[in-house]
């Protein structure tokens, strides 16, 4: 082996100007036995013959094989240094043995939640017209708040969230969502995985039941198995979710996550009755009701409905809101609403174990609010969400009308589109429409539970594609479904 040309080699690679030789020669040298030039048994060259070789202080090389020594690199005997066995990617095959670490079997199974979109990729849901948004407003409102930040701004806030935006807040729901709520009920979080994550934690214990629509969203999935519940399909029809006598009577809930005024992913409206029949046997259950209002503000034919949570006094109803749909994802604040009588042990939850940032962000916010920026943006994106609705059912009327059927567009920034014929594989077709640079998601996948209920089809969210690209989105989707 020649030592000179390995470290000559080496410097130029890794461009090791300023180091100190020593440095070059450990580095080198391990380098050289993680790729294999040194295999393994190699005897390498003793000190004082490595040092004449290089030219350099005996001391150095003494400094670089104990280094190695150390790591499990080399192991010096009686007749020299030996080179030790390693695994592909450096480490001894001592360090084999050690177990290593993986996720927990409970989270290896979990759904994606994030997909590639943009006004060319097509109809993925969830994601909001994002170059619509008033960047500018927000910005000036991020400068006022900071402008007036103290130095106590800097440190973490009230767990429970800043109280004028708690309040902004409060004021928003009693009026746009008939709610029945004060600012003191009102907790802010990072979103609506955040309020997921915390009504599993903080409302149930490790194997209660949760009920789940069937089918449902995946995050509400990933936070309840996550939390170790054992989770319960409840099949959805064009109601809402439909409980049976059945269901009550075997698989007494803790938690029942429902999304009535768009149901994930079907879009079917939970209707009135329903609602009034799952407040009043979720009381008697001793049950609580997670309500997701992901994208309520949204209403294309009607006025916006009202929450669950305000249809009857101390209703048993979490009620859960984010602005990750109305503003923009990264902005990463959401709220929940709890009953009355559970204000003081959830702050004393979020107290002990949730410590809140994002001050500069939640003054901007509720200014954005006071001022009555959000309620116009509001207001843009209603007449913008609705045109693009128009555009993509009238395109799936034209080109897929005699191959499934359009469900849930009443409302929200995505619909379901669902099969005619349920022997067609939506999996395969989403996959097929992907390469055509469609994002489609698959009906199928979001069913939920040991009973899933087999919604055959594609969830198509609308709200980030200009009404002028949907009918040629809609073509591509037409083609993969027809091949």
């Amino acid at each position: 082996m020649d030592y000179a040309l390995l470290i000559d080699s080496f410097s130029q690679e890794h461009g090791v100007a300023g180091w100190p030789r020593q440095r070059v020669l450990h580095e080198c040298l391990r380098a050289a036995i993680r790729s294999g030039k040194l295999g393994t048994g190699t005897r390498l060259l003793a000190s004082r013959a490595l040092a004449a070789e290089l030219g350099v202080a005996r001391n150095m090389v003494l400094y670089a094989y104990d280094q190695l020594a150390t790591e499990g690199y080399i192991r010096p005997d009686r007749r020299g240094t030996v080179v030790m066995p390693v695994r592909a990617g450096g480490r001894a095959a001592a360090a084999a043995l050690v177990p290593q670490a993986s996720l927990s079997r409970r989270v290896q199974n979990l759904r994606s939640l994030n997909t590639p979109a943009g006004p060319t990729l097509g109809f993925a849901p969830g994601v909001p017209a994002l170059d619509e948004f008033p960047v500018l407003v927000w910005r000036r409102m991020l400068e006022r708040a900071w402008r007036g930040a103290t130095v106590s701004d800097l440190n973490y806030c009230d767990p429970a969230g800043e109280p004028g935006l708690r309040a902004t807040v409060a004021d928003h729901l009693r009026a746009a969502r008939g709610a029945d709520c004060d600012a003191g009920q009102v907790f802010i979080t990072g979103g609506t995985q955040a309020g997921l994550d915390l009504c599993a934690r903080a409302f149930a214990d490790v194997g209660d039941k949760v009920w789940i629509e069937d089918p449902g969203y995946a995050g509400a999935l990933a936070a309840f198995r996550g939390a170790q519940l054992k989770v319960v399909g409840i099949a959805t029809d064009e109601q809402g979710i439909n409980p049976g006598a059945a269901d009550w009577r075997r698989h007494r809930p803790k938690l029942i996550y429902t999304t009535p005024s768009h149901q994930y992913p079907t879009g079917s409206v939970l209707s009135l009755a329903r609602r009034l029949s799952l407040i009043a046997h979720a009381r008697a259950a001793g049950a609580l009701i997670v309500e997701d209002d992901y994208d309520s503000e949204f209403r294309h034919d009607g006025p916006p409905l009202p929450a669950m949570q305000g249809l009857a006094p101390d209703a048993p109803v979490v009620y859960l809101g984010t602005f990750s749909k109305t503003m923009f994802p990264s902005l990463r604040i959401g709220f929940m609403v709890v009953p009355r009588a559970l204000c003081g042990p959830v702050a004393d939850l979020l107290a002990r174990s949730v410590p809140c940032g994002r001050t500069a962000e939640q003054i901007a916010l509720a200014q954005f609010l006071r001022d009555g920026q959000f309620a116009l943006h509001l207001r843009r994106m209603r007449r913008l969400y609705r045109q693009r609705r128009d555009a993509l059912v009238g395109a799936l009327e034209l080109h897929l009308g005699d191959v499934g059927t359009v469900h849930g567009g009443s409302a929200g920034m995505h619909l379901a589109f669902q099969l005619n014929d349920a022997a067609l594989d939506d999996v395969a077709i989403a996959a097929r429409v992907l390469e055509m640079g469609v994002v489609a998601h698959a009906l199928s996948t979001h069913a939920v539970g040991a009973r899933a209920t087999v919604w055959k089809g594609l969830v198509l969210g609308y709200a980030q594609v200009p009404a002028e690209k949907i009918d040629g989105l809609v073509r591509k989707l037409a083609i993969a479904i027809a091949a």
